[in-house]
């Protein structure tokens, strides 16, 4: 425990494993068909385009099926989009918490999924959409039945009798959407349902909750919430959806991470639109660092894309090669990275519903230079000691390059070097390390991937060249 850990306190602690951990995120319609037995009778032949009403029969022993290409991957751990009862191929519209949906297949079908993702060492986060359900959802069903008299009318925000979804709902939602009525969390029973979600699907086996849209729910539900989790034990990750301001669930009595939707905008600010220059993005990394609390920042889940925004090659219009510099500051960073199904073989597509198309397990449609790349960085970073578990620190060097540090101490140290420029860049290492450099000024660097070569061991005056348009990971 560090130093920071300690001086905390015990709620600000974080989950050890999530140090080590490297995410895969799944939208399950999309990702593989493993039963036909229990396709939607409109479902669509695979591969066509998706859009935001149509079925491809996705299942949950798909994603088992090919449990063996994620962890070939390098990935442990599994992020899932919502896999309960709903009548959407999203399914942010629950009908029933406590059921599988009936087209990812039953609660055997999920039981079998956690067993043999736990058996490869791949842990399992659930997605809890507790701001809002389904206009499904029997409670709600009820409410528009019996009105006054429901039981459950005071479990949503219904401003007047008959309910009436057009021409605006009379009722609160999600964002205005009509389908997705706003659960009323000041309503202790309704507090009492959602903790009763969160005990149950820990009991079968999950390792953690992603809370959607928490911004929406009081913050004193969410500290129930957090409590109730990790009294069922405390290496359960909790990560808040977040894509501004992560400092406000970090104190330890909410979440042990959020999405980082920041670094994002700045990694892809770099790599993509060339909007931020090496210097403005070695700033912005610094003070993103410095306004996470370090207990929190292992817990991070660092992400360049996802089911809500554009695919990470469609950013970078096509071009591989920058995708690659992107992937290596996302790996570089400290915190949790977290790669979007279909990414790593290349996808494409603008936000939703272009980037929810369908996973090709045809091989020779992948892009194999953008897969090995992936895998190698997961590579890499699982066998590198600071790369998982090392303070970070990020220097510019010229417009074009930046070099990530993570310093592990005695156990270690890397450099990622990122160079976006048309010409070779040469970096002095006594630069990057600064008073670290004249701890062992003599142990050499070894690359480990990439484009990029070193010089002057010899005389203790380290350079490394890394080539125009690449980057490389050294290790020491």
């Amino acid at each position: 425990m560090t130093d920071a850990e300690a001086s905390a306190g015990p709620a600000a602690r974080t989950p050890d494993w999530l140090n080590d951990a490297v995410f895969y995120q799944v939208f399950p319609d999309r990702y593989a068909n493993g039963d036909r037995s229990i396709d939607p009778p409109d479902v669509q032949p695979w591969g066509q385009a998706p859009t935001r009403d149509n079925f491809f029969g996705g299942d949950l022993a798909g994603i088992t099926q090919h449990l063996d290409h994620i962890e070939a991957l390098g990935a442990n751990a599994i992020y899932l989009t919502p896999i309960f009862e709903a009548d959407t191929n999203h399914r942010y519209d629950a009908k029933d918490y406590f059921a599988i949906d009936h087209r990812l297949g039953d609660l055997e079908a999920f039981r079998t999924f956690v067993r043999s993702a736990h058996e490869r060492g791949i842990r399992v986060v659930l997605d809890a959409v507790l701001n809002h359900c389904g206009d499904g959802h029997s409670a709600f069903r009820d409410v528009v039945e019996n009105e006054a008299a429901s039981p459950y009318v005071n479990w949503f925000m219904v401003e007047d009798f008959p309910v009436t979804a057009a021409p605006v709902p009379n009722y609160r939602t999600c964002s205005g959407c009509h389908y997705l009525p706003k659960w009323n969390v000041y309503n202790p029973e309704v507090r009492d349902h959602h903790v009763r979600v969160a005990r149950h699907w820990v009991a079968e086996g999950i390792d953690g909750w992603r809370l959607d849209v928490p911004y929406f729910i009081n913050r004193s539900f969410w500290r129930r919430f957090r409590e109730t989790v990790k009294d069922l034990g405390e290496d359960l990750y909790i990560v808040a959806e977040e894509w501004r301001d992560p400092e406000e669930w970090l104190g330890g009595d909410l979440a042990d991470g959020t999405m980082n939707y920041t670094l994002r905008d700045l990694v892809l600010g770099f790599t993509a639109d060339g909007r931020l220059g090496a210097g403005e993005l070695a700033h912005g990394l610094d003070v993103l660092r410095d306004r996470i609390p370090a207990p929190a920042r292992p817990a991070m889940l660092n992400l360049l894309g996802s089911h809500d925004t554009e695919r990470v090659l469609t950013r970078h219009t096509g071009d591989v090669g920058a995708a690659k510099l992107a992937y290596a500051l996302l790996f570089a960073a400290q915190g949790a990275p977290m790669l979007y199904y279909g990414d790593e073989v290349g996808m494409t597509g603008d936000n939703d519903p272009d980037c929810r198309g369908t996973m090709p397990w045809d091989r020779a449609t992948w892009d194999h230079d953008l897969h090995d790349w992936l895998t190698t960085l997961a590579t890499v970073r699982r066998e590198t000691v600071a790369l998982r578990r090392g303070g970070q620190s990020v220097h510019a060097d010229g417009p074009d390059t930046v070099v990530v540090l993570r310093d592990a101490g005695a156990a270690g140290q890397a450099l990622v070097a990122v160079n976006r420029g048309p010409r070779a860049a040469m970096i002095n290492v006594r630069d990057v390390l600064g008073a670290a450099w004249s701890a062992e000024p003599d142990r050499p660097w070894s690359v480990r991937c990439g484009s990029a070569t070193t010089d002057g061991h010899e005389s203790g005056d380290v350079t490394i060249r890394v080539e125009a348009r690449s980057a490389a990971v050294l290790t020491r």
